[in-house]
């Protein structure tokens, strides 16, 4: 009883985090209407992240020095690609932007099968195939070539192969407890963001700096120190597949809330390729047979 229980609670925490980062854009534009344009929102926010889980980090410091160097990258790698994710959303509309980042489980499949040398069960390869044409959909959609057309797509599909290394490097070592982790992920949001901003050379204005404060705050408490502990916790205790397909309420909630407020719409043709896209992630979580899962950490 006790262990349906947690289970229930773990999945509940997973679609809120999935519903709440699918209105994570409108903080983002805020901030940039504001003044933050560019990578200096998403630096704002995370650094206010990590001010937030300073707490945790100190409470589990001797974690630190028992991780691997490895371990400490690879999260913080995550935070990196979760920060080019949120600079997208300044540059490029959102559903697309979420689409591309979907596309994780295709570059995961490629990472074990070339990089790790995992057999992959049929589902996987029909997963990336079926993701590529969704890509080639989604990016032709106007008659140009299958390629990202301005900067906020090119971070979007950063950020789904970034966090697909990352996420792929966690699962093959051990994890930080979710406090500590989520503030290793916030560091590396936060120089990651911080980089992005001094290299695209927009100067931050601060014309209404409370206001920015509030929004930056609130945002880095909630979406990068809340929704990431809550989702390290709820993934430790979820089969992968449940997990990933419960975030993509992420994806109905960022297209539809877009579509109202930023009145930003899909044509047919990219709503085919985003169903692709969702397909595909379908595909790499659908449960295989065990001696197939197996073979597949050969």
């Amino acid at each position: 009883m006790q262990s349906a229980r947690i289970t229930h609670i773990a999945t509940v925490l997973a679609v809120s985090c999935g519903l709440l980062w699918g209105l994570y854009w409108l903080p983002v534009r805020t901030l940039a209407d504001a003044g933050l344009d560019g990578a200096w929102g998403t630096f704002l926010i995370t650094a206010s992240a990590v001010i937030v889980l300073l707490p945790f980090a100190a409470r589990h410091r001797h974690d630190f020095r028992a991780s691997s160097p490895l371990t400490l990258a690879a999260i913080a790698l995550g935070g990196a690609a979760f920060a080019l994710y949120s600079i997208g959303f300044v540059y490029g509309r959102v559903a697309i932007i979420v689409l591309l980042f979907f596309l994780t489980p295709v570059w995961s499949t490629l990472i074990g099968r070339y990089i790790l040398g995992w057999q992959t069960p049929p589902l996987r390869l029909a997963a990336i195939a079926v993701g590529l044409v969704g890509l080639g959909l989604m990016l032709s959609a106007d008659g140009h070539w299958p390629i990202p057309r301005n900067i906020g797509e090119w971070m979007g599909l950063t950020s789904g192969i970034l966090w697909s290394i990352s996420s792929t490097a966690m699962r093959t070592r051990a994890s930080l407890k979710p406090g500590a982790a989520a503030f290793v992920f916030a560091c590396g949001a936060t120089f990651a963001s911080l980089v992005i901003a001094v290299v695209m050379a927009t100067p931050p204005a601060f014309e209404e700096a409370g206001r920015i404060a509030v929004i930056a705050f609130g945002t880095g408490a909630l979406w990068w120190g809340l929704t990431i502990i809550a989702l390290i916790w709820a993934t430790m205790r979820l089969d992968p597949a449940r997990t990933g397909i419960l975030l993509m309420s992420e994806v109905l909630v960022g297209a539809t809330s877009a579509a109202i407020i930023a009145k930003e719409t899909l044509s047919p043709v990219e709503i085919i390729g985003g169903l692709c896209v969702l397909t595909a992630a379908v595909l790499e979580l659908w449960p295989v047979k065990e001696s197939q899962a197996a073979s597949g950490r050969a």
